[in-house]
C-alpha cells in the first residue's frame, strides 16, 4: 500500500508498495480473455481461443504482480481479522447463494476467500490470480483436500478462460482510497464476461467518503519540530519538511475526535451496474459547516463495502433496506451526501474503514495542506474533489483538490502512486 511516510506506513510490507502501482492481481478492460493457463500437478497447461485480445499486460503490471508474490503482504492481509472475518461472515450469509453455485475469485492470492466458498458448499470455485502467489495457492488447496472443487488459474482475468457462467463472483479489491490499484476494473471484467443473469457479487456495494479534518499532533510531529531543534532555529527546514511530509497522500490511523464534520459521499459504487469508463475521473463537491472551532489541517478519505443479496432494493442509486428491516450491521445514510445517521438492515453486512470502527489494514487515507486554516464552529467549508486515472499509469491516481474556507480559496495536486 502507498504511504508517503514510513513513520506513518507499513514499510515494505504494505499492501501496495510504493514502487509498484497497479490493479491488484488483474487488470482493466472489459474484453474476453484468450488464454487459461491453470495450475496443475503438471505444470501450467494454457489454451489459446480465437477471442479478440485482451489489454496489453504493461510493465506496471508486471511489477505489481511481482510484488503480491511476496508473502508478507498477503499475511498481512489475512491478519487483518476486521477484513478477513467480515468476508467469511458475508460468504456464510449468504451460503444459500453460494451452496452448489460456481463462484469465481478475481484476484485469489493464497487462496482463503475460494476456500471460504467451498466450504460453505460452492460446487466449484475458480480461483483467479496473476500474482506467482498462485501456485501457493494451489498447494495450500491441495493440502486441505480441496482439488475437486477449487480450480487455481493464474493470470489476468482478461487472459484466463472459463468455459462456463458463474453465480458469484467475490474479491477483495479495495485499495487506499477505495479506487488506488483500480483493481475495480478485474472485478467489473469478470462480471461482463462470466457471471449469470441474477448472479451475485461479493461485495456488492462500496462508498467512498471524506471529511476535513485537524490533526495538530500529527502537524507538530513532522512541522513545528523544526522550529526549534535542540535549542536551535531550523526554520529553514520548514519549506523541505512540508513538502516531503504533505506533498503526496499519506496513509495512517486517525480517530473521530480529528473529524471536524459529518462525511460526505464522494463515490457510491454499484458493483453491478458500474462501468469502468466510469471510473476514469469521478469528480463530485462538498459543502461543510464546521463543528468546531479548530485548525484545519486537510482531508480524510475511508470507504464502506457492503455485502448485500440481490434483494437489496435501489433508490437513486443508494442501496436500501427492504420495508421492515431489522439491524444486523450499520452503514451511512447518504442524505444529501453528508452522512447524518446510521441505516441499518438485516440485509447488508458492512466492513467499513471509519476512524470511528475498529481498524484495519486499510487505516485512513490523509491529504495534508501545507498550512493549516483556523477555522470557527459553523464555518463553511466547500469545494471540489476530482479522482482520475494517471495517463502515466491508470493504477495511480491523481487527485485535484479545491477548497475555500473564510472567504480565500486553495488548490491541492497530488498523486497516490
Amino acid at each position: 500500500m502507498y504511504s508517503n511516510s514510513s513513520s506513518y506506513g507499513n514499510g515494505y510490507l504494505q499492501r501496495h508498495p510504493v514502487s509498484t502501482s497497479a490493479s491488484r492481481r488483474g487488470g482493466g478492460g472489459s474484453r474476453r480473455g484468450r488464454r487459461s493457463s491453470r495450475i496443475g500437478g503438471d505444470g501450467l497447461e494454457s489454451r489459446v481461443s480465437e477471442q479478440s485480445k485482451p489489454p496489453r499486460c504493461t510493465e506496471f503490471d508486471m511489477a505489481y504482480f511481482q510484488s503480491y508474490s511476496h508473502v508478507g503482504i498477503h499475511e498481512e492481509m489475512i491478519k487483518d481479522r476486521v477484513r478477513t472475518e467480515t468476508y467469511r461472515a458475508a460468504i456464510m450469509q449468504n451460503q444459500h447463494f453460494i451452496a452448489g453455485k460456481v463462484v469465481v475469485d478475481v484476484g485469489c492470492g493464497t487462496g482463503i476467500l475460494s476456500i471460504f466458498c467451498a466450504l460453505a458448499g460452492a460446487k466449484r470455485v475458480y480461483a483467479i490470480d496473476a500474482s506467482e502467489i498462485a501456485v501457493q495457492a494451489n498447494e495450500v488447496v491441495k493440502a486441505n483436500n480441496l482439488s475437486d472443487k477449487v480450480i487455481v488459474l493464474l493470470g489476468r482475468v482478461e487472459d484466463v478462460e472459463i468455459e462456463e457462467e458463474v453465480d458469484v463472483i467475490i474479491s477483495e479489491w479495495m485499495g487506499y482510497m477505495l479506487l488506488y490499484e483500480s483493481m475495480l476494473g478485474s472485478v467489473i471484467t469478470a462480471r461482463d464476461r462470466w457471471l449469470k443473469p441474477g448472479g451475485i457479487i461479493l461485495p456488492s456495494h462500496a462508498t467512498l467518503y471524506m471529511a476535513p479534518v485537524t490533526h495538530p499532533d500529527r502537524y507538530g510531529e513532522s512541522i513545528d519540530f523544526w522550529r526549534n531543534v535542540y535549542g536551535i532555529d531550523m526554520s529553514p527546514m520548514l519549506p523541505l519538511a512540508k513538502q516531503c511530509a504533505f506533498e503526496e497522500p499519506s496513509v495512517e490511523a486517525i480517530t473521530g475526535e480529528n473529524i471536524l464534520t459529518w462525511p460526505y459521499v464522494v463515490k457510491y459504487v454499484d458493483c453491478y451496474t458500474v462501468t469502468i469508463q466510469e471510473l476514469e475521473s469521478i469528480t463530485a463537491r462538498y459543502r461543510f459547516t464546521s463543528m468546531m472551532r479548530a485548525p484545519l489541517h486537510g482531508f480524510a478519505f475511508w470507504f464502506d463495502v457492503e455485502f448485500s443479496g440481490p434483494a437489496i432494493f435501489q433508490n437513486n442509486g443508494y442501496a436500501l433496506s427492504p420495508p421492515g428491516s431489522v439491524t444486523s450491521s450499520d452503514t451511512y445514510s447518504p442524505g444529501s451526501g453528508q452522512k447524518k445517521k446510521r441505516v441499518k438492515s438485516n440485509e447488508a453486512l458492512i466492513l467499513s474503514t471509519a476512524p470511528e470502527d475498529p481498524p484495519t489494514h486499510w487505516q485512513q487515507t490523509l491529504l495534508y495542506f501545507y498550512d493549516p486554516i483556523e477555522v470557527q464552529q459553523d464555518q463553511i467549508i466547500e469545494g471540489s474533489i476530482t479522482l482520475t486515472q494517471s495517463k502515466e499509469n491508470p493504477r495511480f491516481l491523481n487527485i485535484h483538490l479545491e477548497y475555500s474556507s473564510g472567504g480565500r480559496s486553495f488548490v491541492k495536486e497530488s498523486v497516490m502512486r
